[in-house]
């Protein structure tokens, strides 16, 4: 979801790029967090016409119903040195029953510059749910405020379709390597909020998001989230690992489970 990054120097001399280490603090952070299990997926190793390298790969991670509404966490990295991408998801989902937000981050290098998108993707119309939003949300207030104070963030040019399906809390920038450090501690805040919610989710906001069809919503929402249509950076995924691959990753973003998986339900 994020777009034409500000401009960066090259990758440290660790040979991890600032984007890919924002993302592994993260993702070491939210493992830490819960009880989930890696589970092997068909893209270990993701594979590109366009290359003869490696391009990226993919964990899945499931809990085992003991993990206060974590149901699963899918991370997707596209790494190809040759077209200057370094481009690295988190996606960590709610159970399909429950109140949780599903907790989101990318972490991109690409085109000599930074971006990234933040965010808890809220289950509830939140204009209808007060103790929702104040709750869940509220938290998340001073962190927001936060980061707009740091220099050398600018907006990203998403479009309103694509802001409508994600909380009046995300934050989506291109950045600068200093920016990027900066927005570090933030991203911590915000998982750390998160994993709040999975050890105690606050009664007022769950009463709330039982009183609609959360799951059904849910499930329309994350069709939206992860459509061609909506997004245009399927398009370029498509380009760089074919129609096919895609379809497979954007299964299991929108559902939270492989395809055999599915079968076997």
């Amino acid at each position: 979801m994020t777009s034409s990054p500000s401009p960066a120097p090259d990758a440290s001399a660790s040979g991890v790029t600032p984007a890919a280490r924002l993302s592994r603090t993260v993702l070491d952070a939210l493992l830490a967090g819960t009880a989930l299990q890696e589970r092997p997926t068909p893209w270990t190793v993701l594979t590109s016409p366009a290359s003869p390298e490696p391009v990226g790969s993919v964990r899945y991670f499931r809990g085992d119903g003991q993990n206060g509404g974590v149901d699963a966490v899918v991370t997707v990295s596209l790494v190809v040195p040759a077209f200057g991408l370094d481009s690295h998801m988190v996606f960590a989902f709610g159970a399909a029953e429950g109140p949780l937000p599903h907790f989101t981050l990318d972490s991109v290098q690409a085109g000599g510059g930074y971006a990234f998108h933040l965010d808890l993707v809220q289950r509830v119309d939140l204009a209808v749910s007060p103790a929702y939003a104040d709750l869940v949300y509220g938290p998340l207030t001073i962190p927001f405020t936060r980061a707009s104070e740091i220099a050398g963030l600018t907006p990203a040019a998403i479009g309103p379709r694509q802001r409508s399906l994600m909380s009046p809390w995300m934050l989506v920038h291109r950045a600068d390597e200093a920016a990027l450090r900066a927005i570090t501690p933030i991203a911590e805040e915000y998982l750390r909020h998160w994993l709040e919610l999975v050890r105690a989710f606050p009664a007022d906001a769950a009463a709330e998001a039982k009183e609609g069809d959360a799951p059904g919503r849910d499930r329309r929402l994350r069709r939206a989230l992860f459509s061609r249509e909506v997004d245009p950076v399927w398009a370029q995924v498509d380009r760089l690992l074919g129609a096919p691959t895609t379809d497979g990753l954007r299964g299991l973003l929108t559902t939270g489970r492989l395809a055999v998986e599915e079968a076997g339900a």
